[in-house]
């Protein structure tokens, strides 16, 4: 016959839950060694540590949850405010110049840059409509999603104040309809920081797609009928 291994016990108790009940004097027999030391504890206090151990993963994942719940609300209460912002604009020249203010302000994002092409005649000559190369328009078109990471030497980071200090970016595509399509994009806006860390590669980029999308709409006013 061959020997009875571990596995055929654990297999026959699995199997058979009324094993314990017909000999109930082994739960208070049996020793196991606690995590927390090398003392001997009960089966009931090692199930009452595993237990507890469980609650504590679980306190911990609604703390995260409860925490990125309130980060999430904060953020779109700035959406909020910075979109009522947009909506007060009276003057549609400076529409550019308050999307970036504003961004700056409400999100507190260091350094913000923006690019619109295929404007009216009106503002072509205007600083938001200048020295765009057919490169850095191809580029925004391929973006379906805005791209967050390192600089890597983009053309649009160089409409920055610092380029320099830019050390993450965002770089978000204004197009027309939703911020993931595929139509042409008409502009673009970029994003940075000093921190290497503020724009990551990992980050979600939900509330950037409903900038992008905001500020399209708002700018639609500037371009060609």
């Amino acid at each position: 016959m061959n020997p009875i291994t571990e596995d055929d016990i654990a297999n026959y108790l699995a199997n058979t839950p009324d094993f314990f009940m017909r000999h109930a004097e082994l739960l208070a027999s049996v020793q196991l060694t606690s995590p927390h030391g090398n003392r001997a504890v009960s089966l009931q206090e090692r199930q009452a540590e595993m237990l507890r151990e469980k609650i504590k993963a679980l306190e911990a994942r609604i703390m995260e949850m409860v925490r990125n719940g309130n980060e999430n609300m904060i953020i779109a209460d700035r959406l909020q405010r910075w979109a009522r912002q947009l909506l007060l604009v009276r003057s549609t020249v400076a529409l550019p110049a308050t999307i970036a203010a504003e961004i700056r302000s409400q999100f507190m994002v260091p350094q913000v840059a923006i690019k619109v092409w295929d404007v009216d005649g009106r503002y072509a000559q205007e600083p938001f409509a200048i020295e765009v190369s057919d490169d850095a328009r191809t580029f925004a078109t391929s973006l379906t999603q805005p791209y967050c990471g390192v600089n890597s030497g983009f053309e649009a980071v160089g409409w920055l104040e610092d380029p320099s200090m830019a050390m993450s970016v965002a770089l978000i595509p204004l197009r027309e309809g939703a911020a993931t399509g595929t139509a042409p994009a008409f502009g673009m806006l970029v994003l940075a920081s000093p921190d290497p860390q503020r724009f990551s590669s990992g980050m979600g980029t939900d509330f950037l797609e409903r900038i992008a999308e905001l500020a399209s709409a708002a700018l639609s006013r500037l371009r060609l009928e």
